[in-house]
């Protein structure tokens, strides 16, 4: 195939509202308010050739508009350039924002141009992402979080899982990390007992415990076979979280919250985790999420990424071992395709790419836009 050029870049700001403000421990422990919405960067590019391709980056409360800021200081230099060329792009990318760094916002922002051009490269071979990369296989474990947030009444929870499984999703997390730790097991089992022996059932503490209050707590959660315990510590205690995964029978997830791959190798030297959840938004995009997902298969962890399904069930499919994505609903509006759950797994779809075009109720949400070469 000869090759293309960049010719247009649309940089696009999206505020998603939540149906309700959603509350997990950061906020019963005081540090954040609830959630009421996601603001989104999309990157929509096509080239010369009239292929298109679309990828997001996103923020949960602060840090959206200077996502936004910064990809409309570098995107111009996109212009002309190969959109195969992935890798040198994306380095191009980078050495225009260095002196803001390499990691946070400056590669959360160019993740929606990286992810977009992965969306386009697929599109132009005709394949679902999935199969460019090298698919290890059609559908992927999955569970749903939406339902497990702590401002949720247990019932509403156990309804609300019961809804999940009949659905075809195949495990389901709770959230913990609550001030009061006998209110967390009182939960705890009350779901487990709802949902029997059988089903899989993960518990996320968002970073609430301290190391002693997460020994003892781990222990106590033995007795229900958790397929894993997330985000017991802070996001950056590696030491304590490799402590943690030796002392306990129950395996350690946890990585959603760092924002580069540097950040991801310092957990995995440590041995911190039996699990490693990377998200490719937070990361800088689908590039550096293949480079650690080969040091996280080097070294025997499982995969389980965060967030943004739409993305990840692509990039779970083509991880050796097998991996878990995390069902959201949130996200739906945003776009004119859905994902299918069946059996208690998540099916990659056979449209090229990611597989998804934006919704007329995308480009109602979005509060800002600009736009770099010729349409």
């Amino acid at each position: 195939m000869p090759s293309d050029q960049i010719r247009h870049i649309r940089l696009s700001s999206v505020v998603l509202p939540l149906e309700r403000p959603v509350s997990d421990a950061k906020v019963l422990t005081g540090r954040q308010k609830p959630m009421t919405e996601i603001v989104f960067l999309f990157a929509e590019i096509a080239t010369a050739g009239d292929q298109h391709g679309i990828g997001f980056s996103y923020s949960k409360r602060a840090g959206g508009p200077a996502q936004y800021a910064h990809a409309k200081e570098v995107a111009a230099g996109l212009i002309g350039e190969d959109p195969s060329d992935i890798g040198k792009v994306y380095d191009k990318l980078l050495w225009a924002g260095a002196s803001v760094g390499r990691s946070g916002v400056a590669t959360q922002a160019i993740a929606a141009i990286d992810i977009a051009l992965w969306d386009l490269k697929a599109k132009r071979a005709g394949l679902p992402l999935a199969k460019l990369l090298g698919a290890h296989r059609d559908s992927v474990r999955a569970y749903n979080t939406s339902g497990g947030f702590l401002h949720a009444p247990i019932e509403e929870v156990k309804e609300r899982a019961s809804k999940s499984l009949a659905d075809g999703i195949g495990g389901i997390k709770i959230k913990v990390g609550q001030p009061d730790t006998r209110i967390d097991l009182e939960r705890v089992r009350a779901v487990r007992e709802h949902l029997g022996d059988d089903v899989p059932l993960m518990v996320d503490a968002n970073q609430q415990w301290d190391r002693p209050t997460a020994l003892r707590f781990g222990r106590v959660l033995e007795q229900f076979d958790l397929v894993w315990i997330e985000e017991p510590l802070d996001a950056y205690d590696a030491e304590g979280h490799a402590q943690l995964a030796a002392a306990l029978d129950t395996p350690i997830a946890t990585g959603e919250m760092l924002s580069s791959v540097t950040e991801h190798v310092r957990l995995i030297d440590a041995r911190a985790a039996d699990i490693i959840q990377p998200d490719a938004p937070r990361i800088g995009g689908i590039t550096p999420f293949l480079r650690l997902a080969v040091l996280a298969d080097h070294n025997g962890l499982q995969l389980a990424p965060h967030f943004a399904m739409e993305i990840h069930l692509h990039l779970a499919a083509a991880y050796p071992r097998e991996p878990w994505v995390e069902h959201f609903e949130w996200l739906n509006p945003l776009f004119n395709e859905r994902l299918e759950t069946l059996d208690g797994r998540m099916l990659v779809p056979d449209r090229p790419g990611l597989g998804f075009t934006t919704s007329e109720q995308c480009a109602a949400w979005t509060v800002d836009s600009c736009e770099f070469g010729t349409r």
